[in-house]
């Protein structure tokens, strides 16, 4: 079954069978707790709705089927499944290998909380796969990536850093949310698990917040949905089929966002006012190569550096159809400064080193027609403009 047929039918099979409704779509199923006929024997499989649910089941089916895993696990944000995640799998002394620029939240989870419980991060540039390698001790147990990062579009070898992995018993995770299991499948180059905030392009319409980790293996998968259990960090019925709703037409969208991301990227990177695009369809971006090899196309996000001529806060504040907001993946365009939004609970240091610097913005390019978000983008810069003598 080809990935658009997936995206719709998995997981919400019509009930055919008698005392069955013959549903198209999946219902909300709001009960909390469930009747059985025996002590033993849930009804259905059910027993109480954190430990298990007719919706979710639907979602994490079908979210499993797109990213070609096994099994697929829902949460209640992006976070929730990674700290599900890191709790299921990790304990006190145990070290992790970063991938350095990667979202905000992700960082202020990993530093400021999580190493509370004596975790250990390393953040290293994993756009060359033998840091990631140098920085294995007798201590790693997992390897955390994102490709492409956020916000500077960078891009990890997943095959290689996998393979590297295994040779050392480590987990590798791949934080898949940028790029959707339409324009890349992780598991398929070797990673053992996939993670997501289904808030972003699964959803897809900016109105649900969630989270989803994919996994094909059954050790790995019962240690976290133990967790899933134990912890409770699991999304409402309606928010399930909100993300089951926007899946169906995830091809359909990529397919747009992708469209418009390569215009609008070409579009900035001769632009007079503009330093640096960072988007890996771009021939001049330095891993073009890798991304056209693990992905089938380069996705909606795109970030840019200003120039010194304009300023960015002003830039922000003249666009009129994209509206400046954080998160991303909505069918709408979204523009933010990332050292002062998303990634402001990092240190301004490390922020430089990094290169999120205060004129580097991002956006995460809709689906609205392209000539009509390129206008926006050049009334911004003209009215932004600082004069120079």
């Amino acid at each position: 079954m080809k990935f658009s047929t997936k995206a719709i039918h998995c997981g919400e099979e019509p009930n055919l069978k008698e005392g069955g409704y013959g549903d198209i779509v999946t219902p909300i199923h709001l009960a909390t707790t469930f009747a059985r006929t025996e002590i033993d024997k849930p009804t259905g499989g059910y027993e109480y709705a954190r430990t298990g649910n007719p919706t979710r089941k639907a979602l994490e089916r079908r979210l499993a089927e797109l990213e070609n895993a096994k099994y697929g696990l829902a949460f209640a944000s992006g976070l929730a499944a990674e700290t599900t995640l890191a709790l299921a799998l990790l304990k006190n002394g145990d070290h992790v290998i970063v991938f350095e620029d990667l979202y905000g939240g992700t960082r202020r989870l990993f530093d400021r909380t999580l190493a509370n419980f004596g975790l250990e991060f390393s953040y290293v540039d994993a756009t060359k796969t033998e840091n990631v390698e140098s920085a294995i001790k007798n201590n790693t147990k997992l390897i955390w990536l994102e490709t492409p990062t956020n916000p500077l579009l960078k891009l990890c070898n997943i095959k290689a850093i996998s393979k590297i992995a295994k040779a050392h018993n480590l987990i590798t995770v791949v934080d898949n949310t940028f790029a959707s299991p339409y324009l890349q499948n992780p598991l398929n180059l070797g990673a053992d698990i996939v993670v997501h905030s289904t808030t972003k392009y699964l959803g897809g319409h900016s109105d649900v917040v969630g989270g989803a980790i994919l996994v094909s293996n059954d050790e790995l998968y019962a240690k976290l949905k133990f967790n899933q259990n134990a912890i409770g960090a699991v999304p409402s019925p309606f928010d399930c089929f909100l993300v089951l709703r926007g899946t169906k037409t995830l091809a359909l969208r990529m397919d747009r966002h992708n469209y418009n991301a390569l215009k609008l990227a070409e579009y900035l990177s001769t632009h007079p006012l503009v330093e640096k695009v960072n988007y890996p369809g771009l021939k001049t971006h330095s891993q073009h190569t890798l991304a056209k090899k693990q992905m089938t196309g380069f996705g909606g996000m795109l970030s840019f550096y200003v120039n010194k001529k304009v300023n960015p806060k002003n830039f922000l504040g003249k666009l009129k159809i994209i509206a400046l907001a954080e998160s991303l993946g909505g069918v709408e365009s979204l523009i933010n400064q990332p050292a002062s939004m998303t990634h402001a609970s990092i240190t301004k240091e490390e922020r430089d080193r990094i290169g999120i610097t205060n004129n580097l913005l991002r956006l995460s390019v809709g689906i609205e027609d392209v000539e009509d978000l390129k206008e926006d983008l050049e009334q911004a810069f003209q009215k932004s403009k600082l004069i120079t003598c």
